[in-house]
């Protein structure tokens, strides 16, 4: 019986795998596999594109230089923010005693090596050698006489003339200044004037020459530098200290 029935189903089965293999060579059939209208686009919405990812931050970047040192956490945590250098107030200066300028002069070169050579024994600042430019000066002069004898005679002539006189100086004793000058020109004219009114002894000398002369000053003298001052007193050659001009 098994045998009669595979014998049977046998030609079917062939004719099935004929008929199946037919449509595959014919292929799909459009009706089915193609839709008649395309589907809108607008029903399948589509998502946002992702944003650019960051370039990556370059290697020495990402890492503290090397001589940056943090501080500690604890040091900044014992540090108030808004800690900053206090003002040191000065205190006031104590008001200092009274004191006074003093001054001497003046002094040639010769006596200004020596009062400078003194005055260094004295507090540091507390004194200071002014130097003076003294221009040259001529004179109308007239002698040497013989003696203040002559001297006052002459004095007699030169009052009778109505013309004046002074003495000329240690250095040009005996004799008389008829006027001083600052320079030889206006010398030599003031003794032709002197000639028309009748002299004739006078001439036209130079005075002195150009130099310089020094003052001490020692501008804050307090009780203390007052009592160290007659350490000057050689050094000052007789001129005396007195109020500053």
């Amino acid at each position: 019986m098994m045998e009669m029935k595979i014998t049977v189903e046998a030609p079917d089965l062939a004719a099935s795998i004929l008929k199946l293999a037919e449509a595959i060579a014919s292929g799909p059939d459009p009706s089915i596999l193609t839709p008649d209208e395309p589907l809108p686009v607008a029903s399948y919405p589509t998502a946002p594109a992702p944003a650019p990812a960051a370039p990556p931050a370059p290697a020495e970047e990402a890492t503290a230089p090397a001589d940056v040192v943090a501080a500690p956490a604890s040091a900044a945590a014992s540090t108030p923010a808004s800690a900053a250098p206090a003002a040191v107030a000065s205190a006031p200066a104590p008001a200092g005693e009274p004191t006074q300028c003093l001054q001497a002069g003046s002094f040639d070169e010769r006596q200004t090596m020596v009062l400078r050579q003194a005055a260094a024994a004295l507090p540091e600042g507390s004194w200071l050698l002014e130097a003076t430019v003294v221009p040259e000066r001529w004179m109308v002069y007239m002698g040497r006489f013989a003696d203040a004898e002559v001297v006052e005679k002459k004095r007699a002539e030169l009052r009778a003339l109505g013309v004046s006189y002074d003495r000329p100086g240690a250095a040009w004793e005996h004799g008389l200044s008829l006027g001083r000058f600052s320079s030889e020109e206006r010398a030599q004219a003031a003794l032709k004037d002197l000639a028309r009114q009748g002299i004739r002894t006078a001439r036209v000398v130079q005075e002195r020459t150009e130099s310089k002369v020094y003052t001490l000053r020692l501008p804050a003298v307090d009780r203390a530098l007052q009592s160290q001052l007659p350490s000057l007193r050689r050094a000052l050659a007789g001129k005396r200290l007195q109020p500053c001009d």
